[in-house]
């Protein structure tokens, strides 16, 4: 049996990465976007003039960790707040909000991953590089 897989092309991530960079300029965010397909695999990066380099890494590790697990970044952040520690040795999970995953026609085809600023402020900006793709 053969299924159709809707893919997330480069013109995606880059009309998804402009809705994220607009979202950050609007609010004067310094910060790193990363999108991955649904393999985890980087396609797109962007990096805001002032952004600090520490948060390359990150930005890609969330959005890794959000296709990984098919779910917000902000799931860990909760489960660690409330204790459950157990979830720090999760492989692949990074228990900081910012990173979401990118579901088009019911299907997971890849993440987004923001750092730079607050956590809640990251997911903003990734909320509205998917709302750009999906308007």
């Amino acid at each position: 049996m053969t299924a159709d897989k809707v893919i997330l092309t480069l013109d995606d991530a880059k009309k998804i990465a402009i809705g994220s960079e607009l979202e950050a300029i609007r609010n004067e965010w310094p910060v790193v976007i990363a999108i991955v397909d649904d393999g985890g695999h980087l396609l797109y990066l962007q990096r805001l003039d002032h952004a600090q380099y520490g948060s390359i890494d990150v930005a890609i590790e969330k959005a890794r960790a959000a296709i990984a697990f098919r779910r917000p970044t902000k799931i860990w952040e909760e489960n660690i707040a409330e204790g459950r520690l157990r979830y720090l040795n999760l492989p692949g999970t990074l228990p900081i909000e910012g990173g979401l995953p990118i579901i088009v026609n019911d299907q997971f085809v890849g993440a987004i991953g923001v750092s730079g600023v607050r956590s809640f402020q990251d997911a903003q900006i990734a909320q509205a590089g998917i709302d750009a793709l999906l308007s």
